[in-house]
């Protein structure tokens, strides 16, 4: 008998089917009107923009323009690229215009599609930006479709790392912006530290659409953007620790693999605290457990994590001597991403490499926090669903669900349970054999690297040729990608089976055409595509006869999403495929998460060696097993958000404190009213209201004025005047204090005060931010232990982040007073000795770079030097001259911070 929600879907369909059902009328309209836009010159289809963009910007909403514009885009890109958007595309265009995440299979073109709403907004005149996961891909998009944009009279720019300023503004400055979200928010958090509003990059935020959404605002949600400087050098301690840490038992410690921690046992912290003492660590009569040690124990902790629960070649790589983290959902490298509070210390000691020192905190934001700061938001990605519950929640997105041009023809196999790795890889082995047999491609899903190299040195055993594509190849990922879907090829992937380029059976035309094109630069680039074409047409038949792509995983993944990922590589714009995963007792997954049970069904079975269970019910039971880490890493992101949340809201208040400062023209009024607010603080604290002129603290007052008003008053002689109060006290000071500010406006001049004012401002909010929030920090790393007195920790942080920040707004006012009251003109001799020390260090400048050049010359013939290599300069002083030869100091040259 059918349920209820059964029949209304049949009799009314799914919330995501009327959804669909909503737009269809939409883009039928769009159809309607394509023989009138390709009639327009291509003249026409810019001069139909500017049309489209003065009636925006007159007022007209952009839904009422949504039709024309969807119709003179799709036009354009047909003439720029060739392409001409399927009626899916355009639909996947509209959900993203209306503040949705489309999800639409792999193959169905996503790239494309982002061009419709991106045109459509863009027409506001208010910027577009558009978010890739990687450099490569962002760079590519831009390129890629600029063409579109350009024949659309729209401008498009691309943001990187390691861009000029000027490349960088122009980029913000176009109609759409290109960019990873990692070089958005780090440039947001850059232009809350500029000085003048020029100096800012971005130029608000309108309208993003989001690639692979999914990874940037799930996966990478967890890991907050830091802006960072560095403190002090603890690289002995580290060492010490590191030294111990393998002595341990496995008596003196527990492990929690869930929450990714660890914690010493009684045992674990005597026997450390004897160590640390006989190494001169821990100080003699201190214990681990008295508040000195706070430090000592939270480094102990962090190497314990980094020698248990951080492993090589799965969580990190050593290359060049560095530790590179590897991104546990995609596999690629994070470049120049460290882990914080000193557990990336802790890796460096144990690897044996050169340790970085720990740095502070300048400015920090989460990708939750930044990607909510957009007026609407749209992303794009083949697998939303699982998580739709938290994009709603978090983001304010709904999910939807956009139909494929052409039915999906894959078969998904159940998945195949062994007891043990060994039958697992063997199975894996003997299917892979029989696929590469009949000539169809493999397309290989693991879970580490280790795991990927592990299976290629078996499949080598064999003497099967295959592709690795992980972390230590991500510079080949294109290629080895694109001749995935090769005759017989087999390709080993982890966690990251080719995004932002298509598995195309037979292999990738455009891909193979470059490559041809390049071994051959005189041959003739029709005749090549031509001869190309041909051969791909013919191996294309081969691939489908073998029965398209086959997806093997050797092992699920924590997250639903990573293992749709995988499996939709397969089965692109309705070709066939399969798809199956072989699983193992002994696997992550199924260890951590109550394979024991199963174990003993398996075992009262009496399962044969190298038999596995296939059934549904298995299928099943694993996916809520995943849902159960999903959600547990939801209510993590959560909770994450619930104390980032407190920040942001300060944070909001200390940027847009900002951008009033360095927007403002004159501000006197602003810096008047923050010494007066001093003023009446401290006449409060010495002379309390309806106090008696006997109870005063006169000394008190006459000291404070002095410091923080910089004047020298006859407070002393004012409260012996008969019949003066607090009111009359305070009144006199700010009168002088008044004057003594106006004095030095006509000493400076009025332009060069307000220059001063804003200067002070700003260096003192942003020296007080910066403190703030390495103290939320350590609130934030304490506040935990609250629970265990009945509190809420959230609470509890709320509470007192908000604390301290009045403190700080205390602090600002008073800091700001106190150096405008004492800055001063420089005398003459001030100025002429200044000048002389200037000539002095440009003297001496101009000396040692004539000296640098012989000493460069010098090295380049001992050592290989070139001046021009900054890779054979070994390792040069931040204060000697820069071996470049300019003359510069190595810190203002080549050693230049960015």
């Amino acid at each position: 008998m059918l349920g209820l929600g059964t029949i209304a879907k049949k009799v009314f369909g799914t919330p995501n089917d009327r959804m669909v059902k909503s737009v269809r009328p939409l883009v039928v309209k769009i159809n309607a009107l394509e023989p009138e836009f390709q009639n327009l010159t291509d003249e026409g289809i810019k001069e139909k923009t500017e049309e489209l963009a003065k009636r925006v910007q007159s007022g007209e909403s952009l839904d009422s323009v949504l039709v024309e514009a969807f119709a003179n885009c799709r036009e354009a890109a047909k003439r720029a690229l060739g392409l001409r958007a399927f009626d899916v595309q355009l639909m996947g265009g509209i959900f993203l215009h209306q503040g949705n995440i489309a999800e639409m299979k792999t193959g169905e073109g996503k790239t494309l599609v982002a061009t419709f709403p991106a045109y459509l907004n863009a027409l506001s005149g208010k910027g577009v930006h558009i978010v890739t996961v990687n450099d490569y891909l962002a760079k590519r998009d831009a390129e890629w479709m600029s063409k579109v944009y350009g024949a659309l009279g729209l401008t498009t720019g691309v943001v990187y790392p390691f861009q000029s300023a000027e490349e960088k503004k122009a980029a913000y400055e176009a109609d759409i912006t290109y960019a990873t979200n990692n070089e958005l928010g780090f440039d947001y958090l850059r232009d809350n530290m500029r000085n003048s509003i020029d100096e800012m990059m971005q130029r608000g935020h309108f309208f993003a659409i989001v690639d692979e959404v999914d990874s940037i605002l799930i996966d990478e949600a967890r890991t907050p953007l830091i802006i960072s400087g560095p403190s002090q050098d603890r690289s002995e301690l580290y060492k010490t620790l590191d030294a111990f840490i393998p002595e341990l038992t496995e008596e003196h410690y527990k492990l929690d693999e869930k929450a990714r921690n660890a914690t010493f046992t009684e045992e674990g912290n005597e026997y450390l605290e004897q160590r640390l003492t006989e190494a001169g660590v821990l100080p003699e009569g201190q214990t681990l457990y008295d508040p000195e040690s706070t430090t000592i124990v939270h480094h102990a902790t962090q190497a314990m994590r980094a020698h248990t629960l951080f492993h090589k070649d799965q969580h990190y790589i050593v290359r060049n001597g560095e530790i590179v983290l590897i991104d546990e959902f995609t596999g690629r490298m994070m470049q120049g991403r460290r882990l914080s509070d000193g557990l990336h210390q802790a890796i460096e000691a144990k690897e044996g490499v050169s340790i970085q020192p720990e740095n502070v905190t300048l400015a920090s934001v989460t990708f939750q926090n930044y990607f909510r700061l957009y007026d609407k938001l749209g992303g794009m990605t083949g697998t939303a669903s699982t998580e739709a519950e938290e994009f709603m929640e978090i983001y304010g997105l709904g999910v939807v669900e956009v139909p494929t041009n052409r039915p999906v023809a894959r078969k998904d196999d159940h998945d195949q349970v062994y007891r043990t790795a060994r039958e697992k890889y063997e199975a894996i082995l003997k299917r892979i054999k029989t696929a590469n047999e009949k000539g169809q491609p493999v397309l290989v899903g693991t879970t580490s690297i280790e795991k990927s190299e592990m299976l290629s040195e078996l499949l080598k055993k064999e003497g099967i040729r295959h592709n690795v594509l992980n972390a230590r190849q991500h510079e080949q990922e294109a290629k080895i990608v694109a001749d995935a879907g090769k005759v017989g090829a087999v390709t080993i992937a982890t966690n990251m089976a080719g995004r932002g380029t298509d598995i195309q059976l037979g292999g990738n035309v455009e891909m193979k055409v470059m490559e041809a094109l390049a071994a051959d630069p005189e041959a003739h680039p029709d005749e090549i595509r031509a001869r190309i074409e041909a051969e791909h047409a013919e191996e294309k038949k081969q691939v489908l006869e073998a029965g398209g792509l086959f997806v093997l995983a050797s092992e699920r993944h924590e997250s639903r999403r990573i293992d749709n990922q995988l499996r939709g590589r397969s089965g692109r714009q309705g070709d066939p495929g399969r798809s199956s995963f072989y699983l193992s007792l002994e696997d992550d997954l199924m260890r951590i998460f109550g394979s024991e049970r199963l174990d003993k069904v398996l075992s009262t079975l009496g399962m044969k060696e190298g038999e596995a269970i296939i059934h549904p019910w298995v299928n099943k039971s694993l996916e809520r097993a995943q849902a159960k880490v999903e959600g547990r890493n939801f209510d993590i992101r959560k909770q994450l958000l619930k104390f980032d949340d407190v920040m942001n809201d300060q944070r909001k208040v200390i940027f847009s404190q900002r951008l009033e400062i360095m927007e403002a023209e004159d501000l006197e009024e602003i810096v008047g009213d923050m010494r007066h607010q001093v003023i009446d603080d401290v006449v409060d604290q010495f002379l309390p209201p309806k106090s008696y002129a006997e109870q005063w603290n006169i000394s008190g007052l006459d000291a404070a004025v002095k410091e923080k008003l910089a004047l020298a008053l006859p407070v002393a002689d004012w409260a012996a005047e008969e019949g003066v109060d607090q009111e009359e006290m305070r009144e006199r000071v700010c009168k002088a204090s008044d004057e003594l500010m106006a004095e030095k406006a006509e000493a400076f001049g009025a332009e060069t005060m307000r220059q001063i004012e804003k200067q002070f401002l700003l260096q003192t909010i942003d020296t007080k931010w910066r403190e703030h929030l390495v103290t939320l920090e350590h609130l934030r790393s304490v506040v935990g232990f609250r629970g265990y007195a009945q509190r809420d920790p959230l609470s509890e942080y709320k509470t007192e982040a908000f604390t301290l920040f009045e403190n700080l707004l205390d602090g600002l006012r008073e800091d700001v007073t106190r150096k405008l009251a004492q800055v001063r003109p420089m005398t003459e001799e001030e100025q002429q000795a200044m000048l002389r020390q200037i000539n002095e260090q440009q003297a001496a400048q101009n000396a040692n770079a004539a000296a640098a050049a012989p000493v460069a010359a010098m090295a380049g013939a001992a050592a290989g030097f070139d001046e021009t290599d900054p890779a054979s300069w070994g390792d040069p002083g931040r204060n000697d001259p820069c071996p470049c030869g300019s003359g510069e100091k190595f810190k203002h040259c080549h050693g230049r911070l960015a």
